[in-house]
């Protein structure tokens, strides 16, 4: 009777979990799971959905072309250009913005005044809405803006950069606006992490002389190593998918000089309407992030310290 009493619980037990969990599952499903696979089949289709006039006929508006698209996109130069600017601007911000968050929280972590401000300060960026950060870089960055003013007044140039529409600087205001809107994520995640390294490795190491420069780079970046190998893969996939940045500043143009992968994939999907096409680029991402992410995980076993 006992064991029958237990039996019961146990099922409603089972059944309350799967029902809490069962939100979260279809959601996963829906949106993750299934939209994944199907980019994988359609990758190897020849596909317009705005063709389709019956969905119980999809079959016949899918064409099977193999490994077509893949071939395609070894020819496709605006896409070759996209995954180089895209690269650029991983090799650049995900550096800086590590870096520099990892310094602002070592400042800020310290005894220091006003900190809780300058945190709220330098956190605000990151979840604030890219739209309007995006028109206060465009602001800042025109011919007649503030950066340009402020080169001209020291002398570094002699006349205005028209930095949005030359392709050889064109890049630079998105770098900008990138690393700003990430240092927020970055300095409270270092800030987590630094309230674990034990203040006594700190006394230790005065004892023994050590200067701040060295109890930095012996205690705190091996410390934190860990966590900065976290933020070097998330930071990257983060910058490998930039979309936002990158179409509010240029208003959508998609300037072969900056536009990115995430970028030109959305033009091929709802602009020229090549889904299949679009799909396989898409596949060509997730290859992408997935060598890069293995890569820093073979690497971080020379300098990450557990």
């Amino acid at each position: 009777m006992a064991r029958r009493k237990h039996n019961r619980n146990q099922l409603k037990e089972n059944i309350a979990g799967y029902a809490f969990i069962a939100p979260a599952l279809l959601s996963y499903l829906l949106l993750i799971a299934f939209p994944f696979f199907l980019t994988l089949i359609l990758s190897f289709t020849k596909f317009n959905f705005l063709k389709v006039k019956d969905i119980a006929k999809l079959g016949k508006y899918i064409s099977w072309v193999g490994l077509s698209n893949f071939k395609d996109i070894l020819a496709d130069r605006r896409f070759l250009q996209a995954i180089v600017n895209t690269f650029v601007y991983a090799f650049t911000t995900v550096p800086v913005s590590i870096i520099l968050g990892l310094v602002i929280a070592y400042v800020l972590n310290g005894k220091i005044y006003g900190k809780k401000l300058l945190r709220l300060a330098y956190f605000i960026p990151y979840i604030s809405s890219i739209v309007a950060l995006g028109a206060v870089f465009k602001f800042l960055f025109r011919e007649d803006g503030l950066v340009n003013r402020a080169l001209m007044s020291g002398g570094w140039i002699s006349e205005a950069v028209k930095w949005t529409v030359e392709p050889s600087v064109s890049k630079i205001p998105i770098i900008f606006l990138v690393i700003w809107t990430s240092l927020g994520y970055v300095m409270i995640i270092y800030m987590a992490a630094l309230q674990n390294v034990p203040r006594s490795l700190y006394e230790a190491a005065t004892i023994d002389g050590a200067n701040g420069f060295q109890q930095f780079t012996r205690i705190t970046l091996p410390m934190v190593s860990p966590t900065t190998f976290y933020l070097v893969i998330v930071r990257l996939i983060a910058i490998f998918k930039i979309f936002g940045s990158v179409n509010v500043f240029t208003m959508g143009s998609s300037i072969a000089s900056n536009t990115s992968i995430v970028q030109e994939i959305y033009s091929t999907a709802f602009s020229d309407y090549a889904h299949g096409y679009a799909s396989a680029q898409s596949v060509v991402l997730l290859l992408i992030i997935i060598l890069f992410t293995a890569i820093n995980f073979v690497g971080q076993k020379k300098w990450v310290h557990y």
